[in-house]
Formats: C-alpha cells, structure tokens, sequence
C-alpha cells in the first residue's frame, strides 16, 4: 500500500511542477513574442511550439536510443530549443543575477522534469524488423572438432590418353602397382 502512496504523492507532486513550470515558460515565450509585434494568437502558437518541441524531441531521442538509430540531429534540435525556451525566460527578467535565476527556474524545472520521467520509464528492447535476420544469426558458430577419417587408398582412376610427354607420369597411388604400365604411345 505504501508503494501505492508513494506513487500518488510523485504523480500530484509531478503534475503541478509540469502544469506551473509548463504554464510560466508558455507564458514567457507568448509575453516576449507578442511585444516583438507577434500577433497574441502567433505568441501562443510560438509558445506551443517551443515548449513542447522540447518535450517531442525528448521522446524521439528516447525511440532512436531504443532502436539503435542514430541521435545526433535529434539530440542537437533538443539542446537548440532547450536554449531557445531558456533564453526567451530570461529575456525579460530583471537585468540581475537573481532576476536571471528566477526567470531561468519554470524552464531548468520543465526540462528536468521531462528528462527525469523520460528517464525512469522503462525501455523496451526493440522488436526485429520483419525484413530483417534475427540477430543471431550474425554470430560466428562454434568449430566443431571431428576426428579426421581414417585415410582410404585412392581408387583406380583409368588411363587417360594424354599427349604430354612420356617422361610425365601419373602420380603413385593413381595406378595400382599390381597392374603392368605402358609408357609410350600406343597406335
């Protein structure tokens, strides 16, 4: 049952942080976008878009890792618009330490939080793709050690008709001893 609690207290306690960090940083970036001469609704649509841009960004980069892509471009996007909703929070604080730090929190604690509950959920393993080999089939199968068979004599090969000199013979073993050989041409 504590467990239970537990999880209640992170979740309300997860939900206000988000919904007031959430509120302050898309408050911050309509409030500077319209007094550039933004239009109010383009300021809530430049709010949306850098606020949750950070947040997509941070679940794509979570897919990518989890499928083995490559992250790069999505992990660059990521820092750019983490920047972007900091430097827009700061922009309009008071030109101090503190003024900056205050400004900065609703945007450093939106962005801890999403990568504190991105990171705590747990990773599947990707599913193969249809197209392609299970991965086990890569690896290099163990040598298996045989006993060599035991040498047999070689069979009689019969007589080829070669027009080779007569100095070049067959090699020992082709022709069973036994047998009489001719050398030379026969007509």
């Amino acid at each position: 049952m504590t467990d239970r609690i537990e999880f209640a207290v992170r979740l309300v306690i997860l939900l206000a942080i988000g919904t007031m960090a959430g509120a302050a940083a898309f408050t911050h970036v309509h409030d500077l976008s319209v007094a550039h001469g933004q239009p109010d609704w383009i300021g809530w649509a430049n709010a949306v878009a850098v606020e949750l841009m950070a947040i997509y960004l941070g679940l794509e980069l979570r897919a990518r890792r989890r499928a083995g892509r490559p992250i790069g471009l999505v992990g660059s996007l990521l820092v750019a618009f983490a920047l972007l909703s900091l430097a827009v929070q700061v922009a309009e604080a008071e030109p101090s330490v503190w003024g900056w730090t205050m400004a900065a929190v609703p945007s450093l604690a939106f962005l801890a939080l999403v990568k504190v509950v991105l990171s705590n959920a747990p990773a599947t393993p990707p599913a193969p793709e249809p197209d392609q080999p299970p991965a086990d089939w890569y690896e290099v199968p163990e040598q298996v050690v045989t006993e060599p068979e035991p040498e047999r004599p070689a069979e009689p090969v019969p007589p080829a008709v070669i027009s080779a000199p007569s100095a070049v013979l067959p090699p020992r073993g082709v022709v069973q001893s036994n047998r009489p050989h001719v050398v030379g041409i026969i007509r």
